[in-house]
């Protein structure tokens, strides 16, 4: 049986912004699937991230600061719960994917310094994660094709439905059937690929990818930096 066809997990994230160093979690999802088809474990976490919620996050995910401070819990707990339940699912063997890992695998582990005064990499241990992005894959499997490559537009090129975007369920999920789907259409390339063969060649095509983007931008004028690490990037000599 191929890997895409086995069981796998997914992870993700909403968030009060985009800086992985300054920005918080808001809610999080962690979605298993022991097969195509099969009913899916979902387990979620609302977080009340103890700063102020900027409309624009809320006008994304619709999650407001009140409403957060009604219902979510306190973010030690959470990020306690959320890391537990990855590295149980590392434990296991079971594939992680999480569409564009540096961002939410990132945010996650500076919640857990932060909050626990302990890494990602602390929590999961020798069973170091196995993550297979779709981001990533779809752009080096399919790399001259135009058009942006969002979650959204993901699922519609690959004919996977996508209800309720931008909640963490929802996208965890649908992040999930993108990456069988996938699988079953570059069979041929990716098959004989063990997920932790495949994870190290993401590393290496997420930082081909980073270059070249860098390339763009400085070709237009652009001041923006695009960071190769994957799927975490390195954390700061100084607490942010």
């Amino acid at each position: 049986m191929s890997w895409f066809e086995g069981p796998l997990a997914a992870f993700d994230t909403e968030t009060t912004g985009v800086d992985v160093e300054r920005d918080r979690i808001v809610s999080a999802a962690l979605v298993v699937q022991p097969a195509p088809g099969a009913a899916a474990v979902v387990s979620r976490w609302l977080v009340d991230p103890g700063v102020p919620v900027p409309e624009g996050a809320t006008a994304i995910h619709g999650l407001t600061q009140v409403y957060l401070q009604r219902h979510g819990r306190w973010p030690a707990p959470v990020m306690e719960e959320v890391a537990r339940g990855l590295a149980v699912q590392s434990a296991r063997g079971v594939p992680l994917v999480v569409m564009n890992a540096p961002f939410d695998l990132t945010l996650l582990d500076r919640e857990l310094r932060r909050h626990r005064a302990a890494s990602l990499a602390q929590y999961v241990g020798a069973a170091a994660l196995c993550v297979l992005d779709p981001w990533v894959l779809d752009k080096h499997l399919d790399r001259y094709r135009k058009g942006r490559r969002t979650l959204t537009d993901l699922c519609a090129h690959y004919e996977v439905e996508l209800t309720g975007a931008h909640d963490a369920a929802s996208d965890a999920l649908a992040a999930l059937e993108v990456v069988r789907a996938l699988g079953r259409r570059y069979a041929a390339r990716l098959e004989r690929l063990t997920p932790a063969e495949l994870h190290e060649r993401q590393t290496v095509w997420h930082a081909a990818q980073a270059r070249g983007l860098q390339a763009w931008f400085a070709r237009n004028g652009s001041q923006e930096v695009c960071d190769p690490a994957w799927p975490l990037r390195p954390a700061l000599t100084a607490a942010a």
